[in-house]
Order: structure tokens, then C-alpha cells, then sequence
């Protein structure tokens, strides 16, 4: 089993697209009218019209994603107006990481590729 695609609500999906497309340096795939697909490696991230949504709610926890160019892509989150929420840190858990959140404020985290925990064996567990 795994995951494939990953559905995000965007209010206004041309600004959504605008803002993902800077960031993750990808172009979005508008094959549907109503979506539009990020193909992260293994992951699509759609980014789902959500403006007829009665009142469109931030994800309830961070969408991860790892990038070999963690300092550039906190450069291009800054340009596109992402909203920076923790700098570039090493965390106790050994990531080293941004946090920041999108248009819609939705929670995001960009993981150095070198870094990632995947919850096996870690040392502060």
C-alpha cells in the first residue's frame, strides 16, 4: 500500500498555483478543470477548488516536503509571500527545516533531503 495523491483546498486556485509553482520551482499539471496536480516524486499534491466551500479551513497539521535546496527554496517561499512561521533550523529530531504557511494557511514544512526522519530509532525518543 501507499499513498498517492493528496488532496489541498485552494480559494483561489490561480493564486494557489502561482504560489506552488514558485515555490516548489514545478508546473502544474491542469489536466481537470477543477484541479490542479504537483508531481512530488511518488506524491501528487492537488490542489482542489475550494471557493464554492462555505468556509475553506487550514489543514490540521504541516504538509511535508523534502528538497535537496532547502536555503533557495525558503527564497522562493519568501518571493511568492508565504508567510514565514520558524527559520531554518536544526530540530531535535535532526531535521533541518522551514515552516511557513500558503496563500490559504495551510501549514507547510521544507525538509533538507539529508535530514529527514522517517521514526525509526530516533535518539530524544
Amino acid at each position: 500500500m501507499r499513498a498517492f495523491r493528496l488532496a489541498v483546498p485552494a480559494s483561489d486556485l490561480d493564486r494557489s498555483r502561482a504560489f506552488y509553482e514558485r515555490v516548489l520551482g514545478i508546473a502544474a499539471d491542469d489536466t481537470v478543470p477543477t484541479r490542479l496536480y504537483f508531481h512530488c516524486g511518488d506524491l501528487i499534491v492537488a490542489l482542489v477548488d475550494g471557493s464554492t466551500a462555505p468556509a475553506l479551513q487550514p489543514l490540521p497539521d504541516h504538509l511535508y516536503f523534502a528538497t535537496e535546496e532547502l536555503e533557495r527554496v525558503l527564497e522562493r517561499a519568501v518571493g511568492a509571500g508565504a508567510s514565514i512561521t520558524s527559520p531554518i533550523e536544526v530540530r531535535p529530531w535532526g531535521e533541518r527545516s522551514f515552516y511557513c504557511t500558503d496563500p490559504d494557511g495551510h501549514p507547510l514544512c521544507f525538509v533538507d533531503d539529508t535530514t529527514l526522519f522517517l521514526g525509526h530509532g530516533a535518539e530524544w525518543s
